[in-house]
């Protein structure tokens, strides 16, 4: 089977880390060993990336960071790990599991930010031109038991400290791409964390078989 890009996608503490984990076990128990699996971030991934992750996520920045500013400073991430990591692994034969990756701009500056989808679709252009990731987990929690969770972890960072409208204007376009996209599977992330497991682990294997 040739290898493939998987990205999990969703709200703050919505479950991707673990999901991500979840996902590398069940392609092991598939007959693809670990070294042959890259497990990444958005934004971050390489030296640089996580350098300009740093800028938007610090809470403490003595400058107000503009909306296009975010924006640019995320896809100019996007376009290190893109090039320096992602690609290559996949040339190599590596299968690449991502945090996060281009529908998070979408949901987040463009649903949350409210900026205009014609730019963000347009950076997605130049930077990824028609690379897509070959299927997406959207892990859904609410926006209520986001912010809840969030409070339990306490110590937030920019992103995190955002409003309740802010987080379900991004659900709500995370929502909206679903009903799209037949390669975005939604996963009810409000369930138990077995319930969770058995459906990543159901679509997972089902899509596997297909390929």
């Amino acid at each position: 089977m040739k290898n493939k890009f998987i990205v999990v996608e969703g709200l703050e503490n919505a479950g991707k880390t673990t999901a991500c984990n979840i996902i590398i076990d069940i392609l092991n128990k598939y007959g693809i060993k670990r070294e042959k699996i890259l497990l990444t971030r958005e934004p971050g991934g390489t030296p640089i990336a996580e350098s300009l992750r740093t800028i938007i996520t610090n809470q403490k920045q003595q400058e107000h960071i503009t909306k296009i500013t975010e924006l640019l400073v995320i896809y100019a991430a996007r376009a290190q790990l893109l090039d320096n990591v992602i690609k290559p692994a996949l040339k190599c034969g590596k299968w690449v599991i991502s945090d996060r990756h281009n529908l998070s701009s979408h949901a987040y500056q463009g649903g949350g930010r409210q900026l205009n989808s014609d730019l963000i679709d347009e950076l997605s252009y130049i930077v990824l031109g028609d690379f897509y990731p070959d299927i997406t987990f959207y892990l859904d929690i609410t926006p209520d038991i986001c912010l809840q969770r969030l409070k339990i972890q306490g110590n937030l960072d920019r992103i995190e400290q955002e409003s309740l409208d802010f987080f379900e204007r991004t659900r709500n376009f995370y929502l909206k791409k679903i009903q799209q996209n037949d390669n975005i599977i939604f996963i009810d992330a409000t369930q138990s964390l077995d319930r969770v497991v058995q459906n990543l682990k159901k679509y997972l294997l089902n899509w596997l078989k297909n390929q």
